[in-house]
């Protein structure tokens, strides 16, 4: 695949999943306002967006922050967790704009792709299924990998090379497509190109650096083609 202002012919695309192929990132941000809320907790309605792509001691931080015990904070993460589930067993998990059309493309162009994703492995299973979009993907990696195969989470770029090494194809003939900073940071330190499609938070300087292009959802990437 030849894109505009990318030098190399792309043989395979890599995805995050959260906040980039689906709108979960808008979901859990809801699901943490209304257990904040049952839990009569004194949490901004916007401290959600703390957390998006966040590293795992920003979350860790956070937590730190707004929870008095381990125990507190475990059954706030499960009540978000459920009302996410439950939501998405409703149907109110959706492709992000553009997301249909692009793996169609892709997969008319006989390109491999893999999602590599920061989230439980239950949980992305889930949304592969409840949005139709499973055997899109030759595969699917999560924090089960990280947690299995002693590699870090990003913004260590372990995921992306092992997904690399599982497509069998050189870094610098892949694509990258991911929404958020710790997300593109990952590509970057993994030398791999990345188009980055945010959504809750804005791009900041660092991600115009890191990214090979911002593009405003997947038409906008499509129209380069």
């Amino acid at each position: 695949m030849q894109v505009q202002g990318i030098k190399e012919n792309i043989k395979g695309i890599i995805f995050d999943l959260d906040g980039l192929l689906v709108n979960s990132e808008k979901l859990y941000w809801q699901a943490n306002i209304e257990a904040a809320k049952e839990y009569h907790l004194n949490t901004p309605e916007d401290a959600y967006l703390k957390l998006t792509g966040a590293t795992e001691k920003e979350m860790q931080e956070f937590y730190h922050k707004y929870f008095k015990s381990i125990q507190d904070r475990d059954q706030f993460i499960k009540r978000t967790d459920d009302l996410v589930w439950k939501w998405t067993d409703k149907r109110k998990l959706k492709l992000q704009k553009g997301v249909q059309e692009a793996l169609d493309k892709f997969q008319e162009l006989n390109l491999p792709m893999a999602i590599a994703s920061s989230n439980y492995d239950e949980v992305v299973q889930h949304a592969l299924w409840a949005t139709g979009i499973r055997n899109y993907f030759n595969f699917y990696l999560s924090y089960k990998d990280v947690q299995n195969g002693h590699i870090k989470a990003k913004p260590a770029p372990d995921i992306y090379l092992l997904a690399a090494k599982k497509l069998r194809i050189s870094p610098d003939k892949l694509l990258i497509f991911e929404d958020s900073s710790t997300g593109v940071q990952a590509a970057k330190n993994a030398d791999i190109k990345c188009v980055m499609i945010p959504d809750l938070i804005p791009p900041s300087a660092k991600d115009k650096q890191n990214a090979t292009m911002i593009c405003t959802d997947f038409f906008d990437f499509l129209k380069k083609i």
